[in-house]
Formats: C-alpha cells, structure tokens, sequence
C-alpha cells in the first residue's frame, strides 16, 4: 500500500492526454483495490468509460450517495521543473490533476480506514481538459441507479497562497466553449489581387469588427483567439485562413446567443468579400454553479481553519459545471503558492506534496 504523495510522484511521471489515460487508471484501479484488502473493507470498481473509473462504497443499505471526483488528464506541455519524479515523456500534470488524485485517494483511504458510515462515490474523471470527460460520464448512465444528493471537487492553484481557499456562491467557473472558424478564398499572385479572394484580409475584416461589438457590462464575456493561421509563400495571395479561440461567459445560452452575432457578421463579410467561412465548435462546458446551500454549509464546516477568500466569478472552463447542473454541487479552489507564481498550464507549476493532506483534511471536514 502506498502514501498519497508516493502516488503522486507515480502519476506526475506518467502523464497522459485526455481519454488516453490507461496506465492512470491501472495505477489508480490496483492502489485503490490495495486499500480496500489493507482495511479488509469492501468498494466495487466501476468503469463507464475506457478510461477512469467510479469507487462505490456503500456501507448503509439505502441509495443515498456523496459524490467526490477527481480529474484524470495531463497537458500536452513538455515539463521544465528538474525534479526527481520529473515527467517521463512530453507531456505534463501542468494543471494539478495528479495532485487531485492523491488527494481523493487519500479521502478514499480514510474512509476505508475509519469505516466511515456514509455512501460515497468517487469519480477519478478523464478528459477534462477539453474532452469534456464529465459529459460523457454522465451520458454513459452509470450514476442513474444512485440518488447522488451532493457533488463536490477541488481545484489546485497558485494564484492563492498555500492553504487558502477560494469559492463563491452561484457561478464559480466560466461556461467555455471552444470555437475554430476558417476562411475560404482563391489564390492568386499578389501582383494580380484582382484574380484571388483573399482569406486573410477576410479573417483581418472579422477581427476587426468582432471589437465592435457592443460590450454588456453586466454579462461578461471573453473571445479569446490563441492561434491564427493563413498563408503559404510571400507573394502569394492567402486563400485560407483559420482562427482558434475560445469564448467565456457566465451562462452558455448566453454565449449561444453570441456565436450568433458571429454569424451575422461572417455571413456580411463573405457577401462583400466572396470568401466563404466555416464554424466549427469544440467542446461546450457548462458554468460552474455553487449551490447555495453546500456553500453555506462547507464555510461554516472550515471557517475556523482556514483562510477563506469569496473570489467571485472566474472566467475557467471546468466541465465539473455538467455534474453541478445535475446534482447540487460545490467546487473550491485550494491555494498552493509558496514563493514564486507560474500559473495553472506552466511548464514550471509544481505545487508542493504537503498541499495534498490539506486537499485530504479539507474533504475529511465535508464527511463531517
């Protein structure tokens, strides 16, 4: 049987992308059968999807369960800390989810440990960083035959300093929705503009007038573009162009109703321009909603404890937001920093092991 933070060096060597995390839910299926024979105790492994897993722990005979989910999923980030349990391969934890894990891992061995009379299930969830694994644990149907009355997670960051927590009533997170629009011309030689349609003076129009769109103070919402692509030779026309984003508001139905002025605006650029344009969406995460209740009730379980921040909305994606329009739900964010701040997806976040037992003390207080 091994440590949490043993655990966590296991799985911040073996890093893997959403959907991919077979050897992850190896690792995670043989510890977590390793306690259950150490405590004598009895869980059943379930396994909706090819990867991840549901611990089910059951010692009462009714159908009422708590839910705890972790998330799964690495980055594809080369790792830049030199460190002992350093990233094996191109990938990386950069966003803490090995920490997650270790932290629900731990939950797990105090439950089983201290025989801990409450149904409990514990989601280690794949694909969170844009897969969208939280819907598809969902649609797979597996949490039909329980009567789930609470939902909760955490989530690791240096924006706060170690130890801190981070929460809020209503909208915690962002809804996120990933957006690819391409823009499609004629080439042609840039002495002879007249022969072509240009994709990247399209894209450029587009860009510009997207500014123009009228800002409601009182509905935040971000496009963010991270990647643009156009262009083959210098002295050649673009005849395609391509544009990768992603759009943040507090509420999706919301956002929808922003992809549709996109559109307006497409369509006006391709009748003047006569450069057509595609959309492609990505993956669609609903807003994390705190209920009010679970707030209230998870503050004044660790008000005396800890320092608490009420951080307001933050403009995240998390797709802990499909479990929370399901099952009331609360998610924190737990504080790692100690000295210096590099931010969730840096090559260089590394939150220290001890943060673990305050992620384990902190659910061990929500059993309470």
């Amino acid at each position: 049987m091994i440590s949490p933070v043993e655990l966590r060096h296991i799985l911040h060597q073996n890093p893997e992308l959403g959907f991919e995390e077979f050897e992850t839910t190896k690792i995670l299926e043989k510890n977590i059968i390793d306690l259950s024979k150490q405590y004598n105790t009895k869980i059943e492994i379930l396994k909706p999807l090819s990867t991840g897993l549901v611990v089910k722990y059951t010692p009462l005979k009714n159908n009422n369960y708590i839910l705890f989910r972790a998330d799964i999923d690495a980055l594809p980030i080369k790792e830049k800390n030199e460190i002992k349990f350093k990233s094996k391969n191109n990938f990386m934890h950069a966003c803490g989810h090995d920490i997650h894990m270790s932290i629900l891992y731990g939950l797990i061995e105090y439950v089983l440990k201290n025989n801990i009379q409450k149904n409990l299930l514990f989601l280690f969830q794949p694909a969170e960083e844009g897969g969208g694994g939280a819907k598809k644990i969902l649609e797979s149907g597996i949490f039909n035959k329980f009567n789930i009355s609470k939902a909760y997670a955490l989530h690791v960051t240096d924006e706060y300093e170690k130890g801190t927590i981070a929460t809020s009533k209503g909208v915690l997170f962002a809804s996120a929705v990933e957006i690819d629009i391409e823009f499609f011309g004629k080439n042609a030689h840039i002495a002879f503009p007249q022969d072509g349609k240009n994709a990247l003076n399209a894209m450029r129009i587009f860009l510009d007038s997207i500014e123009k769109i009228p800002k409601n103070p009182t509905s935040p919402l971000l496009f963010g573009i991270g990647k643009i692509q156009s262009g083959e030779v210098r002295n050649v026309i673009p005849s395609y162009a391509k544009i990768e984003g992603s759009i943040r508001s507090l509420n999706l139905d919301y956002t929808e109703s922003y992809i549709n002025k996109l559109n307006k605006i497409l369509k006006s650029i391709e009748n003047f321009t006569e450069v057509k344009y595609e959309i492609t969406m990505g993956s669609r995460y609903k807003e994390v909603v705190n209920d009010e209740y679970l707030y209230n009730e998870f503050i004044e379980k660790i008000n005396n404890e800890y320092q608490i921040i009420n951080c307001g909305y933050k403009m995240t994606g998390e797709d802990f937001g499909f479990i929370a329009e399901k099952y009331p739900s609360l998610m924190f964010w737990l504080g790692t920093k100690v000295d210096k701040k590099f931010g969730l997806h840096s090559p260089y976040f590394l939150p220290d092991d001890s943060i673990i037992n305050i992620g384990i003390e902190i659910f061990k207080k929500i059993l309470k």
